[in-house]
């Protein structure tokens, strides 16, 4: 999540001490549709696996917590 906060902060210079984790991302306007792409990128490098975007939705991307269940915790 370190990976995913710093590029969240190198992207909103602005946004001062740590993100949340409940902290709704798009509607603090952290992540903008310029950026989700690359978003998707970072959480695809980071987790090794392709993210397919007809299993997925907006709500996947809305809190860090989220983000960690989805993409970033190890299937069991």
């Amino acid at each position: 999540m370190e990976r995913v906060a710093a590029w969240l902060h190198e992207k909103n210079p602005g946004l001062d001490g740590p993100i949340d984790t409940d902290e709704d991302l798009i509607e603090a306007r952290l992540i903008d549709s310029m950026d989700f792409l690359e978003f998707i990128d970072l959480l695809e490098d980071i987790s090794g696996t392709s993210i397919d975007l007809q299993e997925v939705t907006i709500d996947d991307f809305r809190t860090l917590a989220r983000v960690r269940e989805r993409f970033l915790t190890p299937a069991r």
